[in-house]
């Protein structure tokens, strides 16, 4: 039988256990893989210490992306057929579907082809990020000449989004609090790198736009900063919040707000995936800049399967730079 990560209770990394469970069965529109690789997100972590949008029932699964080969498919399934390589779209409910296992069940809108210069560790490494990162185009029109903000830089969101923004040739200014990030923030392709740790780091961004305040801000801290992140922008900015990696309230920023004419939005990746003409449009634009290499995950580190908690504990470490992937192959 297959190996699944599941876990019976909120709380760290040590409550996901490695269980042997039956092959599932696919049932209408689904589809059962056999997963090469797990890509491992944030939302992941909040989901198993219970502070995500769902609340876990047990014993619970999660994931939301993999690699993998189609090993079989249910009824009404004609896009995929056994044996092609696809990867998964976080696009359905934890509740009922995941990622963590040595197969997976999921449904057909949910998996889709990645190109072939990538690997199966860089294929389970591609759609969360870039698709969160691409509501920048979507919603916030980021076009060239725009300066973007881009707070928590070093996280696999943050890097997508300084690559989509070169990619429109738009002006990214990353931001890190860790003094050991900046050099690889700079070397991923940011045009500036801001460390939030210093003082006067808001007036720092803004001489950087020549006082005229950034275009967009994409930040999934939120929190106590949030206040800083308005002083950032122009008049009319937009603030995507799409995140809350904060244990601090977040005290609302009304004053500058209101005083610049500011939009903060909050933004998630269903925001594109649950619209099927934004879903589709954002996969053929990831995915013809993914076959070209003008767009390539960032890697930090890979794991076993069977090295799920050490996997978890790194993810909320705060140390890594890109993407955390989990081989089951």
């Amino acid at each position: 039988m297959p190996k699944i990560v599941r876990f019976h209770q909120v709380g760290g990394p040590e409550v996901l256990k490695l269980e042997e469970l039956p092959t599932p069965k696919p049932q209408k529109d689904e589809v059962l893989i056999k997963v090469d690789a797990i890509g491992l997100n944030r939302a992941e972590s909040m989901f198993r210490r219970g502070q995500y949008l769902e609340q876990p029932k047990f014993p619970a699964g999660l994931g939301y992306e993999a690699s993998g080969t189609v090993e079989e498919i249910g009824p009404g399934v004609t896009s995929l057929k056994p044996g092609d390589r696809v990867s998964s779209i976080p696009s359905f409910s934890l509740l009922k579907y995941g990622t963590y296992g040595e197969v997976a069940l999921l449904p057909v809108h949910a998996l889709a082809k990645y190109p072939e210069n990538l690997n199966p560790v860089e294929g389970a490494a591609i759609w969360m990020q870039y698709l969160t990162a691409y509501g920048l185009i979507e919603i916030g029109k980021m076009q060239q000449g725009n300066h973007v903000l881009i707070t928590a830089a070093a996280s696999s969101v943050g890097l997508a989004a300084i690559q989509l923004a070169n990619a429109v040739g738009a002006i990214p200014i990353a931001t890190t609090r860790n003094r050991a990030k900046e050099a690889s923030l700079q070397d991923a392709g940011a045009k500036f790198v801001v460390n939030t740790k210093t003082e006067g780091w808001v007036e720092k961004v803004r001489e950087i736009t020549s006082g005229k305040g950034v275009d967009l801000a994409f930040d999934p801290v939120a929190g106590p900063e949030l206040e800083r992140v308005a002083q950032t922008m122009r008049p009319e900015g937009t603030i995507f919040e799409y995140g809350a990696l904060s244990s601090e309230p977040t005290p609302f920023p009304l004053s500058v707000v209101l005083g610049n004419n500011l939009t903060v939005r909050g933004y998630t990746l269903f925001s594109i995936v649950m619209h099927p003409e934004r879903f589709e449009r954002s996969k053929r634009w990831v995915f013809d800049r993914l076959a070209s290499s003008e767009l390539k995950p960032v890697l930090a580190r890979t794991f076993t399967l069977d090295q799920i908690v050490d996997a978890h504990r790194y993810l909320e470490s705060n140390e890594q730079i890109g993407k955390i992937v989990v081989t089951a192959g």
